[in-house]
């Protein structure tokens, strides 16, 4: 892994070290999954509910032949979390971003999935609202009407919990749906005072267009695991070297837009055009993605690094919300491997 400064700004102490590993293992895939010697393995990667700009790193790693030189032949499918959760399980996609609140879920329901390698050092959770509205705690939620997608995945786990650390439940609050996504426009429209988003995508969208807003990072009084990669526990055992060595290019790819996020940005163009219609928007949205990458933890043990505490903290925040199903027997180490060498 390579360190991080507090800033946020990476220092490739590791890159070298990093793209020797990559070369060992590039050598050795093939035979480990069957494949003909000298062929790239395929993989196939499961990502966000659409192509963004978030996945960066993915399209960098992709466009700049690091999968290539790993001995990889990378296919990217987009699948909302849930979706992509099973889909893991059953060995139909290789590898994806799922967040770790999705892993605690599915892992209690005997689902057998494990969280290999940090993406967002900081669960990327919000709710957001209008600066107008007065809404600049937790406990300003009290008697709000807050809009969400659905009630499941992260954002709604990260709801709870925020709600809960100024002692509210969904009870207190009025909750509307939407499962167009439509929440953020909802909330400029003036029809609900607060909503579940991303640190890096909805608040950022709303100061481009003028729109002063207020932001709870979820994060900040309820840490939980954030997104990061995910794997089925048979697609492990069975191609393990080419999921380590996917792992190691990607965070090879993180740590070059660290450093410059036009890299990225032009790697997101590439494989994305439509984005290219509105760069300065979607320079803005990575450089937060970025800034959600890093935290304190990944500062000290590099990007990837997977924080345990927070892990456990995690498990203590979904055992304690309402209607809860989370295993009591539940640990860490059945949630997360160090098999990716994360």
């Amino acid at each position: 892994m390579s360190r991080v400064t507090t800033a946020g700004r990476l220092i490739p102490l590791l890159a070298a070290t990093a793209m020797l590993a990559l070369a060992s293992i590039g050598a050795t895939i093939a035979q480990d999954d069957g494949e003909t010697a000298g062929e790239p393995v395929s993989l196939r990667v499961g990502l966000g509910y659409i192509p963004s700009v978030q996945f960066a790193q993915f399209y960098l790693a992709d466009e700049a032949g690091y999968y290539e030189e790993a001995g990889l032949d990378v296919t990217f499918e987009n699948k909302i979390d849930p979706e992509l959760i099973t889909l893991l399980a059953r060995g139909a996609v290789d590898i994806g971003m799922g967040d770790g609140t999705s892993v605690i879920a599915a892992v209690s329901q005997g689902i057998p999935v494990r969280y290999g390698a940090t993406v967002y050092g900081r669960d990327p959770n919000v709710v957001f609202s209008l600066a107008e509205s007065g809404i600049e705690s937790a406990a300003d939620l009290a008697g709000a009407s807050i809009g969400i997608p659905g009630r499941y995945g992260s954002s709604w786990v990260a709801l709870q919990a925020l709600l809960a650390s100024a002692g509210l439940t969904p009870d207190d609050a009025t909750i509307t749906t939407y499962p167009d996504f439509g929440q953020a426009v909802a909330v400029e429209a003036g029809q609900v005072d607060a909503a579940t988003g991303f640190f890096n995508n909805e608040p950022v969208q709303l100061r481009l267009r003028g729109r002063d807003a207020s932001v709870l990072r979820v994060s900040d009084v309820a840490p939980l695991p954030g997104p990061g990669l995910v794997v089925g526990t048979d697609t492990l055992e069975s191609r393990g070297d080419a999921l380590r060595a996917f792992t190691a290019a990607t965070i090879r790819a993180m740590e070059e837009i660290s450093t410059d996020p036009q890299v990225g940005l032009e790697a997101a163009f590439e494989r994305v055009p439509e984005l290219a219609e509105d760069p300065e928007t979607q320079l803005a949205i990575l450089e937060a993605t970025v800034d959600s990458w890093v935290s304190d933890y990944a500062t000290e043990h590099g990007l990837g690094a997977v924080d345990r505490d927070v892990w456990e903290s995690g498990l203590r925040i979904m055992r304690s919300l309402p209607d809860s199903t989370v295993n009591e027997e539940l640990t860490v180490d059945d949630l997360v491997t160090d098999a990716l060498g994360s």
